[in-house]
Formats: structure tokens, C-alpha cells, sequence
């Protein structure tokens, strides 16, 4: 199953997040940084998966063809989870809401900028409130570790990451487990960090296993 059309009771969020316009319309810095384009929101949402992936923004890709992590970067993500793209793009069992849910554009040297200022604090605590079923968070990059590990996140990414076993002990809500960006532009970090594959990720396909299967 992929995402269609459903009677769980969350279409009508879906269709605000699809219709929401602030970061175009009411830009938290004024008219001059509004989006230089038009918004096209990319999340999923579920009342059943338990799993929740927690990335960055949309690239222009994704904010191209309107579906989630269908670029590079998502392949690398789907090796490291083990599915295929059916099964990762199947809402009965994973959720993809990232921090900003719109491409924020680039910026001078052509790298992507950061997820916009006005969609976590419109939208994070709706959304996630809406699925409380939710038993892990993928926190993907800075700053979904930021938004969901506020209390233990370290001094950089490679420190949070490599704190993923106190993170998935965190008490109070469901288990959080940090992972570098899969953008190809990481392929040395992976190298320099054996522990990631050779530690994190069984421990990321087990519960991927136990819990979307």
C-alpha cells in the first residue's frame, strides 16, 4: 500500500499541510525572504506505521515529483534500512515528515539552505501529536537531532550519532535514533566512522524488522 486515499482520519491535516503557503506568505523575516517559489509541502503522515522519519527538506527533486527521499540520497536511505520502495513509501509503515516540508532553495554555491524557520513551530507538534502510535524516530541530520534530541544532542552530528545508544534509552516517548544525512556528499564520513556500519546499522535493521514487518 502506498499513499492513497483513507478513511483514518487524517486527510483533513493532510490537506492544510498540502495548502499551507507561510513560508511564502507570512515569511518570519519579512517580504524579502519569503520562498522565492511556490510551495509544494512533501510529508506523510499515518495513523498506523511506527516508524517516523524525521529529515531535513525536500531537494528540488523531491519538490519536483512531490514524493519523499525519491532522489540519491533516499536510495542510500533505503539500503541502510534494508526495504525496498515499496515497502518505504508504504504509510502503513513508515511516516516521512521532515523539518521544513518545502524546498527551501540554494543559496550562493548552489547548496541546499536550511529547512525554513516557519514550518517546525506551525507544524511539528500537530503533525506528531496526530500520530501518537509512533515507537521510532529516524532523526536525519542536524536539525531533526536538534527538534528531537534537545536534551542529549552533542557538541556535532558525528558525537549525536555516535551517542545513538543513549538516545534509543531516552525516557518519555518513543525511541530516537540519530543518522548522518544519507547524501552522497557523506560517503567519507561513512569511511572515516566503521562503527556506523558496522555498529549502527544492525541495530537500525533489527528495529526496522520488529517493527515495520
Amino acid at each position: 500500500m502506498t499513499q492513497t486515499a483513507s478513511d483514518d482520519g487524517l486527510d483533513p491535516l493532510r490537506a492544510e499541510i498540502a495548502a499551507c503557503r507561510i513560508c511564502r506568505d507570512a515569511p518570519l523575516r519579512g517580504v524579502e525572504n519569503r520562498l522565492p517559489h511556490e510551495p509544494r509541502p512533501v510529508a506523510v503522515i499515518s495513523t498506523k506505521a511506527r516508524i517516523l522519519i524525521a529529515g531535513q527538506a525536500p531537494g528540488l527533486r523531491v519538490h519536483e515529483s512531490g514524493l519523499p527521499f525519491d532522489d540519491a540520497s533516499g536510495d542510500r536511505l533505503r539500503q541502510w534500512l534494508q526495504v525496498d520502495r515499496p515497502t518505504f513509501y508504504d504509510r502503513d509503515r513508515f511516516t516521512i515528515v521532515p523539518m521544513g516540508f518545502c524546498f527551501p532553495g540554494y543559496d550562493a554555491k548552489g547548496s541546499d539552505l536550511p529547512p525554513r524557520r516557519e514550518c517546525a513551530p506551525a507544524w511539528r507538534q500537530r503533525t506528531l501529536a496526530a500520530m501518537p502510535q509512533i515507537e521510532l524516530v529516524l532523526a536525519v541530520g542536524g536539525y531533526a537531532q536538534a527538534w528531537h534530541m534537545k536534551d542529549i544532542r552533542r557538541e556535532n552530528m558525528t558525537e549525536t550519532v555516535r551517542a545513538w545508544r543513549d538516545s534509543l534509552s531516552m525516557p518519555g516517548g518513543p525511541a530516537v535514533l540519530p543518522l548522518p544525512h544519507p547524501s552522497w556528499r557523506n560517503s567519507g564520513w561513512i569511511k572515516r566512522n566503521m562503527w556506523f556500519e558496522e555498529e549502527l546499522l544492525p541495530e537500525l535493521r533489527a528495529r526496522i524488522k520488529m517493527l515495520a514487518f
